[in-house]
């Protein structure tokens, strides 16, 4: 480390995480940092097309890009959620949306008081009453903050875009704020003989890098924090078994949906992510229930679109380091570990990671307790998400095939039973208050893989049963009026930010 503090920061890789990294830094703490990205053009990334969650705008206004001008340039489409196919029960579907369903009432969850309804006769389900799912199953999408000039809140979004496009995107951004790129392939690295701390990376063609402070974003090699300061791998693989992926590209698809489809297969399941100009495909699954051979016809026979290439295989193990920040390094992304894309959360946890390092990183000299307070919130957030991906395999009628009846039967967190335990008991839920997926989010996957609680709140009583009929049969006039005013998501794509 220089004598004057931590002065030069080393990304080590490229791809979405790294250049997230680059271009974060430079916009948040460029002026007192020189920013030097390693990465070779040798080494592929796992990035195919890509879905986020709403917290990615956060990122994108802090960075200030034009969300059109960013669209354009990545192919992007906008998303209202994720469709979940044939996982709770072979046959049914739903939508797990980014907004509420209903309007909350008296400081009451829309959902108690849909309870209470269907425990008077009501048949209909809680996404009759979602403006999300009205909206994408029309096809339907523009930009509205609330829903005429009631409480109710209007379309909460995030984006589908192509992930090599927006990594290209963001190092434009971070070169043209002073981000110094090298290429090369990291060769040797060098540390310091009394502290352990990294000093230096040598590259094949024998260039030096030297850095005060590290970012590893070398994907699943994890080549500076797993395989140079030793910090091991805690694999969830028991829980999340899935541990492989066929990934392929076909042609777009032509009503554009404005959300992510998730199909369950019989040893996994399969993504549909549409971009403007092609679709993304992908097939997850557990090589000890399926072959290799298998996994690519199943994803092939089942895409909407004709495929443009073979199949592309990725291997992975779930789970993360024990740490995230060892010595004066810190690891993103792929090299700090690995949830399923099943929740669109790969690059809102590059984010969020990053978002926490700038909020604590040193300024002269690294801080122990800086260093626990980063690994702390960082391993909660893992873990809480972890619970959420294990919800969707955990909670599940079907027995149809070896892998399903593992996920069924398999033992769980105690932290994810005691929240399907509360919401069966009363609809209540026992988030954590740094959660990052919202009571809505839970209530929605919760009653989509078939949970339906035996009871709801006794506050949802105030209103008299005419009344309650009312408030439902109004709530549902709002959306479908909102709705219909709303133009097709393709219409409102080819009108503001078209990539042709």
């Amino acid at each position: 480390m220089s004598e004057t503090g931590i002065r030069r920061l080393v990304i080590v890789g490229g791809g979405t995480a790294g250049w997230i990294a680059a271009a974060s830094f430079a916009r948040l703490l460029g002026s007192r940092l020189s920013i030097d990205l390693v990465e070779s053009d040798a080494i592929g990334t796992v990035g195919v097309g890509e879905a986020t969650i709403p917290q990615i705008i956060r990122l994108n206004t802090i960075l200030g890009f034009d969300e059109n001008d960013f669209l354009k340039h990545t192919y992007g489409t906008f998303k209202l959620g994720i469709e979940f196919v044939n996982w709770g029960k072979l046959g049914e579907s739903y939508l797990h949306t980014f907004g509420d369903a209903g309007l909350n009432l008296a400081s009451v969850h829309f959902h108690h008081y849909w309870r209470r309804h269907t425990q008077t006769g009501s048949d209909k389900d809680l996404w009759h009453y979602s403006l999300h799912k009205i909206a994408a199953d029309q096809r339907r999408f523009a930009k509205l903050d609330r829903v005429g000039n009631t409480a109710m809140t209007g379309l909460a979004y995030a984006y589908h875009f192509d992930a090599s496009l927006y990594a290209a995107y963001l190092r434009k951004y971070a070169e043209a704020r002073g981000v110094t790129r090298t290429e090369g392939i990291v060769e040797s690295i060098a540390r310091d003989s009394e502290s352990g701390d990294i000093k230096s990376i040598t590259l094949g063609n024998g260039t030096r890098v030297e850095g005060d402070f590290f970012v590893d974003c070398t994907g699943f090699r994890s080549i500076l924090l797993g395989r140079e300061l030793g910090i091991e791998y805690d694999d969830w693989s028991r829980w999340l078994p899935c541990n492989r992926a066929m990934a392929v590209p076909s042609e777009r698809l032509p009503d554009l949906p404005p959300f992510t489809r998730a199909t369950a297969h019989s040893a996994g399941w399969q993504w549909r992510i549409p971009l403007q100009h092609r679709t993304g495909n992908g097939h997850v699954y557990c090589s000890d229930f399926i072959e290799d051979d298998e996994a690519a016809k199943v994803l092939l026979d089942n895409l909407d679109t004709k495929a443009l290439d073979e199949p592309r295989p990725i291997r992975f193990t779930t789970g993360r380091r024990q740490q995230f920040w060892a010595k004066n390094c810190v690891a993103i992304g792929l090299s700090s570990g690995f949830l399923e894309p099943l929740e669109s959360t790969s690059i809102h946890l590059i984010q969020s990671n990053i978002s926490r390092l700038i909020e604590l990183f040193p300024r002269e000299g690294i801080n122990a307790a800086d260093r626990d307070e980063y690994n702390r919130r960082t391993i909660a957030e893992f873990e809480q998400i972890r619970d959420f991906l294990i919800l969707h395999y955990h909670q599940t009628s079907r027995e149809d095939s070896e892998f399903w009846r593992y996920c069924k039967h398999m033992s769980v967190p105690d932290t994810l039973t005691h929240k399907q335990e509360l919401f069966a008991a009363s609809g209540r839920i026992g988030r954590d208050v740094d959660d990052l997926f919202r009571d809505a989010s839970w209530v929605q996957v919760m009653l989509g893989q078939g949970i339906i609680p035996a009871d709801y709140s006794p506050m949802a009583d105030q209103l008299d049963d005419a009344q309650l009929s009312q408030f439902m049969g109004d709530v549902r006039q709002l959306i479908e009026r909102s709705v219909d005013n709303l133009p097709k998501h393709a219409d409102y794509v080819a009108m503001h930010c078209s990539a042709e």
